[in-house]
């Protein structure tokens, strides 16, 4: 656990002065917060932070040096303890699930699906302990490099359909999000989903930034693509191309991510989604370091909603 010195005390009040202007300041439907083990995997440790910066929500990946998924429940029911005492509201827990090369038709692909379905039941007990009913899923892999076969759309949707329906009768929503490598990478693959998989059990994770990394320009253009009343869930930081011309993260505020234009657009069009700072840059002064900074920033851009 992280000790903190004098200066990191003046930067904890500054942070709560602007926590609390922008509990005065933020539209009431913006529920911001952060992907926990982007700051710790230790529980306390995020649910510290998070308070400390006036935030009441948190986005679940990874507990104590494991993915969620792979805690045992009573690992998920001691996380659950903790975020109830720091009053932190667990916003989606994250997933695998579908994270995976589209199996093939055969006896050994079956099998491979049917460890899916098995990844996804647990995943819903998770859930319901910790107080969600979101999930974020995915729409399969390819390979780095690869060009994606557009054939095998049909096969995914209706798998990703399958999912959608097993979530309702358990009584939870999944949150597909678009991802590097993915089938559904940019925002025009998320929209062409949206348009095949009917089921309202079925929305969006929008990570612009990660549709960025395709060449897309994600906001205004990809996002426009999108049905907002489906956006579910949306991961929020920044982004700039290097000398190379490839997409890499860095500090909010510090890269070409409209994250201002983008949150307005999404409030303005009603979307009644959550909202999650997803740092993914990493500074030498740790990820806890890295998540302030751009929580800091973040936070005077949603002064300005």
């Amino acid at each position: 656990m992280r000790t903190y010195t004098r200066r990191d005390l003046l930067g904890a009040a500054a942070g709560a002065a602007l926590a609390a202007r922008l509990q005065a300041a933020k539209p009431a439907q913006l529920r911001l917060g952060v992907t926990t083990d982007e700051i710790d995997e230790d529980v306390v440790t995020a649910s510290r932070f998070l308070r400390r910066f006036g935030l009441a929500h948190g986005e679940v990946r990874n507990l104590w040096g494991k993915y969620n998924t792979e805690q045992p429940v009573e690992k998920v029911r001691e996380a659950q303890k903790l975020f109830h005492e720091y009053g932190i509201q667990v916003s989606i827990v994250d997933t695998p699930f579908f994270k995976i090369p589209l199996p093939p038709e055969t006896a050994e692909g079956q099998r491979t699906l049917d460890k899916e379905w098995k990844l996804l039941d647990g995943a819903f007990e998770r859930a319901r302990i910790l107080g969600t009913d979101k999930l974020r899923v995915f729409a399969f892999t390819f390979e780095t490099g690869a060009q994606p076969d557009r054939k095998n759309m049909p096969r995914i949707y209706e798998l990703v359909s399958e999912a959608a329906r097993r979530a309702k009768k358990q009584g939870f929503r999944l949150a597909l999000e678009n991802v590097g490598d993915s089938y559904v990478w940019r925002g025009a693959e998320s929209g062409e989903l949206l348009q095949h998989v009917k089921e309202d059990a079925l929305g969006l994770t929008w990570d612009p930034n990660n549709a960025a990394e395709t060449g897309e320009k994600s906001f205004p253009e990809g996002y426009r693509q999108l049905d907002p009343a489906r956006i579910f869930h949306v991961h929020l930081r920044d982004f700039r191309k290097g000398a190379s011309g490839k997409v890499e993260w860095c500090p909010v505020g510090e890269g070409e991510m409209d994250n201002l234009g983008q949150i307005r657009a999404l409030l303005q069009d009603g979307c009644q989604g959550t909202f999650s700072l997803e740092t993914h840059w990493r500074s030498p002064k740790g990820k806890a370091f890295a998540t302030e900074t751009s929580l800091t920033a973040l936070l005077k851009v949603v002064e300005k909603v």
